[in-house]
């Protein structure tokens, strides 16, 4: 379904079926240390503003903060790598991909930005798209994973967090608002990653309040391109 169907408020998106949070390891010589290989969290973990209380991020210049603070990745998708990468077929699978929580039946085309959902105790906002990085790579031992995730538009999403609150596996994701039914996650990441985006639609996209100020930037920097 689009962004816009489905959109009824107090409608239940999903439920959580995994939890995940990791910690700093170097995990590949030579190169900076990351905490993409989360484990699965046992029990309930408190949500703050700055993400889970168990969870920590290697880099805090590109990862966590605010705009940042939990990421969700649809366990639709892992099926579709699979197929595509039989090969690596054992690694994707929910929590492959270093985010904080798994669901069936939600993606990308499901959402729109600034979406508000409530989460167990907790109330989030859609804020961006994933822009994957070398480090997703590295630990798929797929180099051209990232690329491919752009292209395709299966990048997961970010939450800011409107309301702290303990969340857990089997709480359910009900949508509380949708103030941009007109702007599908799926739209957003993909003007983001298009080459061919027009400058009218990066203003459009930079104009959205919801919008996490990085991607905003992205949009702006775009839209005021000289011709």
């Amino acid at each position: 379904m689009s962004g816009e169907a489905g959109g009824r408020v107090g409608r239940t998106l999903s439920v959580v079926t995994g939890l995940y949070a990791g910690a700093p390891e170097a995990l590949w010589p030579g190169k900076p240390q990351s905490a993409i290989a989360k484990r699965p969290v046992v029990g309930r973990a408190q949500l703050s503003p700055e993400g889970l209380d168990v969870d920590a991020q290697a880099d805090r210049r590109v990862h966590g903060g605010v705009d940042k603070a939990l990421h969700h990745y649809p366990a639709d998708h892992y099926p579709v790598w699979a197929e595509e990468s039989p090969d690596r077929a054992e690694r994707f699978r929910a929590g492959g991909f270093g985010e904080n929580i798994s669901t069936m039946g939600l993606t990308e085309r499901d959402l729109c930005l600034g979406d508000v959902i409530a989460i167990g105790d907790a109330e989030v906002e859609v804020s961006h798209g994933r822009r994957p990085c070398w480090k997703l790579n590295a630990h798929l031992e797929q180099p051209d994973l990232a690329a491919r995730m752009q292209k395709n538009g299966r990048t997961g999403w970010y939450y800011r967090v409107r309301r702290p609150g303990e969340i857990g596996v089997g709480d359910a994701l009900i949508l509380k608002g949708r103030p941009q039914p007109d702007w599908p996650l799926a739209r957003v990441i993909g003007a983001l990653f298009n080459p061919r985006l027009t400058r009218e639609e990066a203003a459009a996209a930079a104009a959205l309040p919801e919008l996490a100020e990085a991607w905003r930037k992205d949009f702006r920097r775009i839209a005021d391109a000289p011709d």
